[in-house]
């Protein structure tokens, strides 16, 4: 018995990989729910305009963080500021009461601006009126099934090449690295955009979700996010050589993403040292977009910022996994090459 002991202990230890699942992951979710695992937001963006503006900006809670205060503004220069969010939460003073527009597309935000209402002032909630779960998730979990099956299920699929023997059946083939990584991921790719117009359709259809904004705008955020998911599944395949060190990288890989892009518990209140990390992650942008489409309707500038970073992760993720990939197919075409054919001798 001590002996089979010993040995485990030793399997475990050249296994870095399962280590790493074993102790790695037990901190991160540690790490994530301490400081990340927060509904309460305790900093709301706010612009104060109308003729009573600096006094009602003065007497606000702690919680209103205001960014702008403007004398001469009007409800129509706050929604718009609302409809691009550049703010959470916008006062427009008058010679009487006051009223407050809330975003509602910001659910959690939305709840704590709602529970701090300034004296004499009307609460208006604004995109999501009645502060629906449905149509806040639904834009978020279309990335998450994007983000499952570009990471998990593409990486299986490179990783399943691998263990069968094929991929050295690929390498001496006369193709292109690039020809053989999209040849694998275009149809992940399709099914991945049937999955996304399913789903789409179906939020719209069973939860009533509403949809405001551009399909144009909101198809080309799919996109340029499934080459994202896309990359990160081929990345994920090359450092793996098995199906189950894929699966467990691609865990590592999905966790923090669901945990910190805001799909489920707001960026606002999470604590600064972990913030940042939820900046990081692609699927916390198609949240912004997605968001943004299906309730608001921004201007494209609005957007332009959250597109951008998605087409720049996407080059990097989709660079590196080609360089990887080829990495792999290159020592084995060496192979190939130097293993001259048997040419028998010629008969006397």
């Amino acid at each position: 018995m001590k002996a089979m002991i010993v040995k485990e202990f030793r399997q475990m230890r050249r296994d870095k990989r399962a280590m790493g699942l074993m102790i790695g992951l037990p901190v991160m979710l540690l790490v994530i729910f301490g400081y990340a695992a927060r509904f309460d937001v305790g900093q709301i963006q706010t612009v104060v305009v109308g003729p009573n503006a600096v006094q009602v900006s003065q007497s606000l809670d702690s919680a209103y963080d205001v960014v702008e205060v403007d004398e001469t503004g009007d409800r129509q220069a706050v929604e718009r500021m609302l409809r691009n969010s550049e703010v959470e939460v916008g006062i427009v003073t008058g010679t009487g009461s006051s009223t407050m527009l809330v975003d509602g597309s910001e659910l959690f935000v939305a709840q704590s601006a709602l529970r701090r209402i300034p004296p004499a002032t009307q609460p208006e909630v604004l995109f999501n009126p009645n502060l629906d779960t449905a149509p806040v998730m639904v834009p978020a979990l279309i990335g998450l099934i994007l983000l499952f099956i570009g990471t998990v299920v593409t990486s299986l699929g490179v990783v399943r090449e691998r263990e069968q023997g094929t991929l050295e059946q690929l390498a001496v083939m006369p193709l292109r690295p690039v020809d053989v990584i999209v040849g694998k991921i275009a149809p992940y790719f399709l099914v991945a955009l049937f999955d996304m117009a399913v789903v789409t359709i179906a939020g719209l259809l069973l939860f009533n979700v509403p949809f405001v904004g551009s399909w144009l705008v909101f198809g080309l955020f799919g996109l340029v996010f499934l080459f994202v998911v896309l990359g990160l599944g081929v990345a994920i395949s090359t450092v793996s050589k098995s199906q189950g060190e894929a699966v467990q990288l691609a865990i590592m890989t999905l966790l923090p993403q669901i945990m910190l892009s805001g799909m489920i518990f707001p960026l606002e209140s999470m604590a600064a040292g972990v913030r940042w990390i939820g900046y990081l992650l692609p699927l916390t942008w198609f949240i912004k977009g997605a968001r943004g489409e299906f309730l608001k309707g921004p201007d494209f500038s609005a957007l332009a910022l959250p597109l951008a970073l998605l087409t720049l992760m996407a080059a990097v993720v989709f660079g590196v996994a080609m360089y990887r990939f080829r990495g792999d197919l290159a020592p084995k075409r060496g192979d190939a090459a130097q293993e001259a054919p048997f040419t028998p001798a010629a008969s006397s």
